[in-house]
């Protein structure tokens, strides 16, 4: 297998590919792909990490600036800040990033169904002998062409074959199929399978099953909020031709982002503030330039306390773009805040505050070390949220 290893915003490689190969690694837009002759082609890496598998090539991009076995840290936080802080994962650089995927998933499988499978009402569709829930007339009618019996009935059922169990069911065996699992995590992934024999997979065409969040399947969240970062997020089904794709491929500045948002939404709660993500307002009175901050804070009367934007930088050599402080200065102006925040990972410029002429707005622009332990790194966040609201750590 060709192997190919870069770094996120790194230097690029040349490789040989076939055209089909070639073809199916654009269309993937995991990395940039220039031709330079035939069957030689440049490979760029852009902003997305992770591991691609794809015929006889395996591309691995690693962040630049944090490993990567602490993205299952940051995407954590992508949903649910309350998540994954005891479930971060110590492996192996060599071990890369799928056995870092199939490790936590077998925990926290293993953790959401020791209890038992989770059970429920789901509708069930069926032609009995005798009469159970709701006739369906029409059915009945012209399928069975007006006979007595069989009964085309429609019933509430209580089983362990409801949705929430068929996403641990579809991510299971999304990581079985895939070669670079281990032998250890393979048969623990394969109890788990078993565990789910009885659960009935979705048809092929009707996607990823979606579930919702309530107390009965509190259990089974952090489960299966990494099932959809499995399934949704990192899985290439694609075909092209007869080309299959695998692999996990995360866009870093999607997971930074929502990393800084979810933490510092938990560590703000303890100030009486909500937390309003991607909140939707308007720059102009006529409710035609539509703003959306990352994060803006409200009081009880849903005024705007503070707001803040988070900005995945990986070490840009000029700073902090410009662009950015434009940005935070309408949400201010729009807000009615005389201050706003820029958090940036943390690269080769240090926190800068920038005073606004004419308008006594204020940006001050953070900074986070990615290469931080989580728990250092929480800390970090839970002083940034005494920093941005004024009160005393």
């Amino acid at each position: 297998m060709k192997r190919i290893d870069l770094v996120e915003w790194g230097g690029s490689k040349t490789l040989e590919l076939t055209e089909e190969e070639y073809d199916t690694l654009v269309k993937l837009k995991v990395s940039s792909v220039t031709r330079k002759s035939r069957g030689e082609y440049s490979v760029k890496p852009q902003r997305h990490v992770g591991s691609v598998r794809f015929g006889d090539v395996q591309l691995n991009v690693r962040p630049k600036i944090t490993e990567i076995n602490r993205l299952l840290f940051f995407m954590g936080y992508c949903d649910n800040p309350a998540i994954w802080r005891d479930e971060f994962v110590y492996l192996k650089e060599a071990d890369g990033l799928f056995p870092a995927v199939a490790e936590s998933f077998i925990r926290l499988a293993s953790r959401a169904i020791e209890q038992g499978l989770l059970q429920g009402y789901t509708v069930r569709a069926d032609r009995l002998p005798v009469m159970r829930g709701k006739l369906q007339l029409s059915e009945q009618i012209t399928r069975n062409f007006g006979l007595p019996l069989p009964l085309a009935v429609e019933y509430d059922d209580f089983t362990t074959d409801v949705v929430e169990n068929k996403v641990i069911l579809l991510a299971t065996l999304r990581l079985l199929s895939l070669q670079e699992i281990g032998s250890g995590a393979r048969q623990r992934l394969s109890k788990i399978r078993v565990l789910l024999d009885d659960i009935t997979l979705p048809r092929r065409r009707s996607g990823t099953p979606r579930w919702t969040a309530n107390r009965l399947n509190v259990r089974y969240h952090d489960v299966l909020r990494l099932s959809e970062v499995i399934l949704d997020n990192s899985s290439f089904d694609q075909k092209n031709d007869t080309l299959a794709v695998s692999g996990f491929m995360f866009d870093m500045a999607k997971i930074y982002e929502n990393f800084v948002t979810g933490a510092l939404g938990m560590a703000m709660r303890q100030f009486n503030v909500n937390p309003r993500f991607q909140y939707i307002r308007y720059l102009d009175k006529a409710s035609k330039l539509k703003i959306r901050p990352d994060l803006v804070w409200c009081d009880k009367s849903d005024n705007a306390v503070a707001v803040v934007d988070a900005k995945y930088k990986a070490e840009r050599p000029r700073g902090f773009p410009e662009a950015d402080l434009y940005q935070m200065l309408a949400y201010c102006s729009a807000l009615n805040l005389k201050e706003g925040h820029l958090v940036y990972a943390k690269g080769n410029e240090l926190p800068r505050t920038h005073e606004i002429n004419n308008c006594g707005i204020t940006v001050y622009c953070h900074a986070l070390d990615l290469g931080l332990q989580p728990d250092e790194l929480l800390k970090k966040i839970d002083i940034l949220a005494h920093l941005i609201l004024h009160k005393n750590p």
